[in-house]
């Protein structure tokens, strides 16, 4: 018989800020190989290694083999999710350079959760779809503001959404295949309250197809290697004016 689970296990397994690091930098749910995630945690090979395995072991991450070489990835979206919500209940860090305050502000304003946008830019998108019929709420409530009961940074329980009577025209603007999102075994349509704007935001195969597009258009760019904060560019910012009406 098993007993409670062991939450302060697991949860020590985020008392080490170079592990947090390794986690965030995977965070967008890309595999990265362990030379990046050493430069991105700023730690030697050897010290990279003892906290993937100790990662690995707990089922936060998993291991890929490419030929020689060995890719590192999030074992799913649910770590993601955790790290969002951890996010949103933890102090800011000091920031004690420019750099540092630059990147605070980049995470805030565009980035991915696990493989779908959030921040400004992703609730704004969410928040635009809204309006311009592509999605319709269920609930009754008007926009995409917290619902009583959303749990912050997490998955919406209940999702009040659900296609709008103009979803294929949008989604069709914009260069979503919505059959083609559709036909996978992962969920349509699911929905996060995002950590920093207290909105929801689009996630699922939907919210993954959008991300996707929105970066093979060259909408968004990433803004490193390791980075999960997204740059949207200057025909990103005329394609949202053009196809969602966003400013």
């Amino acid at each position: 018989m098993d007993g409670d689970a062991d939450i302060a296990r697991t949860a020590a397994l985020f008392a080490d800020p170079a592990r947090v690091r390794v986690l965030l930098a995977l965070g967008d749910g890309r595999a990265l190989a362990a030379s990046v995630l050493a430069a991105e945690a700023r730690l030697s090979a050897q010290g990279v290694s003892a906290h993937l395995a100790k990662l690995r072991a707990a089922g936060l991450v998993v291991a890929e083999k490419s030929g020689r070489h060995r890719f590192y990835r999030l074992a799913g979206p649910e770590p993601a999710e955790l790290l969002e919500t951890l996010a949103r209940f933890s102090p800011a860090q000091p920031v004690t350079s420019l750099r540092e305050g630059t990147r605070a502000e980049a995470l805030r304003t565009a980035r991915t959760c696990y493989d779908h946008l959030a921040g400004r830019l992703g609730v704004a998108v969410t928040s635009a779809l809204l309006t311009r019929g592509a999605l319709a709420a269920q609930d009754g409530v008007t926009g995409t503001g917290r619902r009583e009961g959303d749990r912050i940074s997490a998955p919406l329980r209940e999702h009040p959404y659900t296609l709008g009577p103009r979803a294929a025209s949008v989604f069709g603007s914009l260069g979503v295949d919505l059959d083609a999102a559709a036909a996978g075994r992962r969920p349509l349509l699911k929905f996060c309250l995002d950590w920093s704007e207290q909105r929801h935001h689009l996630a699922g195969a939907l919210g993954a197809a959008v991300a996707t597009r929105f970066g093979e258009a060259g909408w968004v760019q990433r803004r490193g290697k390791t980075h999960r904060a997204l740059r949207l560019t200057p025909e990103g910012a005329q394609a949202l004016r053009t196809h969602l009406g966003v400013a």
